[in-house]
């Protein structure tokens, strides 16, 4: 079976059976893709500024992702879908062109799980300030993401399930998550672990 692509819609199955993840670097901005801008409500012709930080942040980005992971979720990651970081897997940690955006700008860890194929999953975790971290939250709600409190964290789902062309079942989404400085994204392919986002907030977060 071919490796799975971007899913972006039910619609386009067909173009998400190409490829999954990538290795622990900044987040690539795919050059076919649509222009990453937000637009005002009300006034769809003024692209929203994508912020800069200017301020030093107090939260260090982890090293590698190693250190993204706790003793337990490491071990069911390794036993449930490796390896970690397959050079051959180059799904996008979300398909928010804002987030995008802002991907390119702050300090990115990205770190996948799985092979080439249709199961997998692509995180990016990074450091933002608070003007960055309301971009996001106001991205994630306004694209239909569910967001909950949990503790002084923020965390949004978006889910698909759909049938590709060769009528096999799949089901993706999208994991985003705040906690002061520390911004965890994450997309996901027939492979979503139980208690993922909150381990990785527990662990880098504190």
């Amino acid at each position: 079976m071919p490796a799975l692509a971007r899913v972006v819609a039910v619609g386009s199955v067909a173009a998400a059976l190409a490829v999954i993840l990538s290795a622990c670097v900044p987040e690539p901005v795919p050059t076919a893709s649509p222009s990453v801008e937000a637009s005002v409500p009300g006034d769809p012709g003024t692209p929203t500024p994508i912020p800069s930080s200017t301020v030093p942040p107090t939260t260090a980005l982890p090293a590698t992702c190693d250190d993204i992971y706790s003793d337990a979720m490491r071990a069911v990651l390794e036993e449930q879908n490796p390896p970690l970081n397959d050079p051959g897997v180059t799904l996008l940690a979300t398909e928010q062109a804002p987030l995008l955006e802002l991907l390119d700008v702050v300090p990115t860890l990205r770190c996948s799980w799985g092979t080439p194929s249709e199961r997998g999953l692509a995180t990016n975790v990074s450091i933002v300030d608070a003007e960055q971290a309301a971009l996001v939250r106001n991205t994630l709600t306004t694209s239909g993401f569910e967001c909950q409190d949990s503790g002084d964290a923020t965390i949004c789902r978006l889910e698909q399930r759909g049938v590709s062309l060769d009528d096999v079942p799949f089901e993706r989404g999208e994991v985003q998550a705040l906690r002061g400085e520390v911004w965890v994204a994450t997309s996901w392919i027939n492979f979503d672990p139980e208690g993922y986002t909150e381990d990785i907030l527990s662990t880098v977060a504190g």
